[in-house]
C-alpha cells in the first residue's frame, strides 16, 4: 500500500467518524508534509452552524495553525470526496502541492450534497445568478487595494 492510499484512507476514516458523530456531512481531510499528518478536518457544518466548516476548509485551518503560516508549500491534501468549489478555492489560497481525492462530485450528489448548481452559477452574468450582485462604490474600494500596495509592511499572499 502507497502512501496517498494510507493517508487517504484515514480522511475516509474521518468522514465516517465525523458522520457518526454527529458533526456534519460525511466528508473528512488530512494535509501531509514530508510523511507526516500537519492538519485534518472532518465535515461541521451542522455542528458548528458553519456553512464554511468542510472538512478541508477545517484541515488547512488546522495545519496552518500548527505550521505557523498561511500556506501549505510541500503538503498534499487527502480529501474523502473530491473539493467542491468553495473548498477548492480555499486550496488554492493555501497553496499545497498537490490534491488526492476519493470520491467524485457526482457521488456527493448521489448522496444529496450537489454542488453542480455553483458551478452553473460562475458561468452566469452576476446579474443572472441566483443570488444576484450589484456592484456600487468601486473607486472607493479600489483606494483601499491603492492604499495596500503602497503599505511598507503589508506581508504579501
Amino acid at each position: 500500500m502507497n502512501q496517498d492510499e494510507i493517508f487517504l484512507r484515514e480522511a475516509i476514516q474521518l468522514a465516517r467518524e465525523g458522520m457518526n458523530s454527529n458533526q456534519g456531512g460525511p466528508f473528512g481531510c488530512v494535509i501531509v508534509r514530508d510523511g507526516k499528518v500537519i492538519g485534518k478536518g472532518c465535515n461541521r457544518v451542522t455542528s458548528t452552524n458553519d456553512p464554511t466548516a468542510h472538512a478541508e476548509v477545517v484541515a488547512i485551518r488546522d495545519a496552518c495553525q500548527n505550521l505557523g503560516t498561511f500556506q501549505l508549500d510541500g503538503c498534499t491534501l487527502y480529501a474523502s470526496c473530491e473539493p467542491c468549489p468553495m473548498c477548492l478555492g480555499a486550496i488554492y489560497w493555501a497553496r499545497p502541492s498537490r490534491i488526492v481525492y476519493a470520491a467524485a462530485h457526482d457521488d456527493a450528489a448521489k448522496a444529496g450534497f450537489d454542488d453542480s448548481f455553483i458551478y452553473q452559477e460562475l458561468e452566469k452574468k452576476h446579474e443572472e445568478r441566483h443570488i444576484p450582485m450589484h456592484q456600487l462604490l468601486r473607486d472607493e474600494a479600489g483606494q483601499v487595494f491603492r492604499e495596500w500596495v503602497a503599505l511598507e509592511k503589508r506581508i504579501p499572499y
